[in-house]
C-alpha cells in the first residue's frame, strides 16, 4: 500500500484496490470505464476480495497506532469504526461460506452480472465495443460461478431448492425473451455484427448457466430447508443492517407496528369506499382510482414526479446541488424480481442516479401505490441520500460514500422520507392508503422474516393461524391478507426474503433509527435553548456518509 496516515485514505486505497479485483465496483463507481471484464465469481476471485479485506484491517490498526495517544479526530474515527465494522463481518461471512450458498431472486451474481451491462457507458460507437467485449464474457463469468457454487456441494453448504427454481425461471426468462439482443438492439451500425455476436454468446451462456441449475445443482440441494436458523440470520442482519439486533424484540415491535398501521388502514378505507375492508379499498382503486396506461406514460408520470419534488424541496427542506438534480426514471429490465429499485449515479456524475420500475408484464399502472414508492426510490428518499453521498465524497471519502453503506441506515431513510412527505401533505387519500400498504408491508415483513427464518410461533392475536409456526405459506397468506399488491407481487417477496435473510427488516427498523434520532435531536436543541431546524439536520445527516444502524442514531441525535 501506499505510504498512509488516515483511515480516510486507507477507505479509499481500498476502493481503489477493490475495484482493480472486481469491474463491477469500477462500473458502479464509474471508475475504469473502457474496462471490459466481468467478475471472477469462482472461489478464487472471492478469496482474493477477503485477502484485501484482511489485509486493509491489519493496515488500519497499524495506523491506528502510529495515531497516538490523542488518536484521530471524530471524522476520521467515524470512517475508522466503519471499515473495521463492515470489512469484519465481510469476513465472518467468507469463512461461514456464505458465497458459496448465494442464490435468491435479487441481487444476486447473475442478476448483478446483468445489471453491470445496463450501468456501462453508450454513448459512442467506442463505448459500444466495450459493451459487446464485456457480453461475450458473460459465459466465462458464470462459469466462474459455477465452480463456487460446486465448492459449496463440496461442503455441503446449499441454498434451498425454491431460491433455485426461481433464478432457473429467471434465467429462462431471459433466454427466451432476448433480452441480451433486446439490449444491443439500439446500439450503432457500426458494431451491430459485435453487438449481435455477443448476444448469441451471453444467451447460450444463460442457457448454460439455467441447465447448470437444473440438472446439477437443484438435485444436490434437494432437502435443505429454506429457514436459515437464528445463527446464520444474525450473521447476516449484521451483514445488511450494521446491526447487532435483539431479534425477539424487533419481531414484537414489528407486530405492534402491524396493528397500528392496520387500524388506521381500515379507518382510511371506509373513507375511500364506506364499509370496506382495507384490502376492499385497494382494489377498488385498482379500478376506479388514478391509473396510467401505458408503458412510457407510467415512466414519465414518474420521472415528472421527481422533477417535481425537487422543484418543491430545494431551499426549504433540503439544500440540493445541482449535480443531484437530474435522476432518471427508467423501466427494469424483464426478469427482474417484483419490488422497484434505484441505482447509484458514478462518483463523477456521468451517469445519473436512476430509479427502476418492474413491469411485471403490466402495461396499466394504478399510481396509489406508486407515489410514495417513488418518494422513496427518488426524491428524497434514496437518490437524495445516495447522491449527496456522491457530492461529499470529496469530503469524506470513497467508501463512506459508496461501499461502506448497509440497507439499514439507506432503506430506514428511504421510509422516512416516505413518511416525510406524508408529515408535508403531499398524499392525498388514494396515495395516503399506497403509503400504508408500503408501511404495512415494511412492518410484516419485520414479523415474517424473522419468524419465517427462525420458525417462531405466529401470535396469539393474529387474525390467521395463530399460535402455529410461520412457514412460507402462512407468510404467503398473511401478507396477502393485508396487501393491496398483486399476488405475482407477494409471491416474489415471499422468496426474496428466504433467499436473502435480514435484509427486508432494515427498511421498518432503519426508519425507527431515523426518527430516534431526529427526536433525539430535537430534544437536545430544546434543552439547549436552541431552535430546531429541520432542513439543517436533513443536510448535516445526509452529509454523514455511511454508518451501521448500531451507530447511526447516536450519531443524528448530535446534529
Amino acid at each position: 500500500m501506499p505510504n498512509l496516515t488516515t483511515a480516510r485514505q486507507l477507505a479509499d486505497t481500498f476502493v481503489r484496490d477493490l475495484a482493480d479485483l472486481d469491474p463491477s465496483v469500477a462500473t458502479g463507481l464509474g471508475l475504469n470505464p473502457q474496462d471490459d471484464r466481468l467478475p471472477d465469481l469462482s472461489p478464487a476471485g472471492y478469496q482474493a476480495k477477503a485477502d484485501l479485506a484482511s489485509s486493509t484491517l491489519a493496515e488500519l490498526e497499524t495506523l491506528e497506532a502510529a495515531a497516538g495517544p490523542d488518536g484521530w479526530d471524530a471524522l476520521e474515527q467515524r470512517c475508522a469504526t466503519l471499515l473495521r465494522d463492515r470489512l469484519g463481518v465481510q469476513l465472518e461471512a467468507h469463512a461461514a461460506g456464505e458465497h458459496l450458498r448465494e442464490i435468491r431472486n435479487i441481487f444476486g451474481p447473475p442478476q448483478a452480472i446483468r445489471q453491470i451491462l445496463s450501468m456501462m457507458p453508450s454513448a459512442s460507437d467506442a463505448d459500444w465495443t466495450v459493451i459487446a467485449r464485456r457480453m461475450a464474457r458473460v459465459p466465462q463469468a458464470y462459469r466462474s460461478w459455477t465452480q463456487t457454487l460446486d465448492e459449496g456441494i463440496a461442503r455441503g453448504l446449499f441454498a434451498a431448492p425454491l431460491q433455485v427454481r426461481t433464478t432457473i425461471d429467471q434465467l429462462t426468462e431471459w433466454a427466451d425473451s432476448q433480452w441480451w439482443h433486446n439490449f444491443v438492439a439500439g446500439g450503432p451500425e457500426s458494431v451491430k455484427g459485435e453487438l449481435i455476436a455477443a448476444a448469441d454468446t451471453a444467451t447460450a451462456g444463460t442457457i448454460e448457466l439455467r441447465d447448470y441449475l437444473q440438472q446439477t445443482y437443484l438435485p444436490a440441494s434437494d432437502g435443505t430447508p429454506n429457514a436459515v436458523g437464528a445463527q446464520r440470520y444474525r450473521l447476516n442482519a449484521r451483514r445488511w443492517m450494521g446491526a447487532d439486533l435483539d431479534l425477539e424484540e424487533a419481531c414484537a415491535w414489528g407486530w405492534a407496528e402491524y396493528q397500528q398501521i392496520n387500524a388506521e388502514m381500515v379507518g382510511l378505507a371506509g373513507e375511500i369506499l364506506p364499509g370496506s375492508t382495507p384490502v376492499e379499498a385497494m382494489r377498488h382503486l385498482d379500478e376506479h382510482g388514478e391509473i396510467i396506461e401505458g408503458v412510457e406514460q407510467v415512466r414519465e408520470k414518474l420521472q415528472q414526479m421527481m422533477d417535481q419534488a425537487i422543484e418543491d424541496l430545494d431551499g426549504t427542506h433540503f439544500d440540493i446541488a445541482e449535480p443531484i438534480k437530474t435522476v432518471e426514471a427508467m423501466i427494469a429490465p424483464a426478469g427482474s424480481a417484483a419490488a422497484p429499485y434505484y441505482s447509484r449515479p458514478s462518483i463523477d456524475f456521468s451517469r445519473p442516479g436512476r430509479t427502476w420500475l418492474p413491469t411485471m408484464g403490466r402495461t396499466s399502472f394504478p399510481m396509489y401505490d406508486l407515489v410514495s414508492t417513488w418518494y422513496h426510490e427518488g426524491v428524497p428518499g434514496h437518490h437524495l441520500q445516495l447522491a449527496q453521498w456522491v457530492y461529499v465524497a470529496p469530503q469524506l471519502s470513497i467508501y463512506q460514500t459508496s461501499l461502506g453503506s448497509s440497507s439499514g441506515a439507506t432503506e430506514g431513510w428511504a421510509l422516512y422520507a416516505e413518511r416525510l412527505m406524508d408529515e408535508l401533505g403531499y398524499l392525498d387519500t388514494e396515495a395516503r392508503m399506497g403509503y400504508l400498504d408500503c408501511q404495512i408491508m415494511r412492518a410484516i415483513r419485520v414479523v415474517i422474516d424473522i419468524g419465517m427464518h427462525l420458525q417462531l410461533p405466529i401470535p396469539d392475536d393474529s387474525p390467521i393461524a395463530p399460535g402455529q409456526t410461520w412457514t412460507p405459506e402462512l407468510a404467503n397468506q398473511f401478507f396477502a391478507a393485508h396487501s393491496g399488491r398483486s399476488q405475482d407481487f407477494i409471491d416474489s417477496e415471499i422468496i426474496r426474503y428466504l433467499g436473502w435473510p435480514g435484509q427486508a427488516i432494515s427498511y421498518k427498523l432503519g426508519e425507527r433509527a431515523w426518527l430516534a434520532g431526529r427526536e433525539a435531536a430535537r430534544r437536545a436543541h430544546k434543552e439547549r435553548g436552541e431552535e430546531f431546524n429541520l432542513k439543517e439536520w436533513h443536510m448535516a445527516a445526509l452529509s454523514l456518509g455511511a454508518l451501521g444502524l448500531d451507530d447511526l442514531t447516536r450519531e443524528l441525535s448530535t446534529l
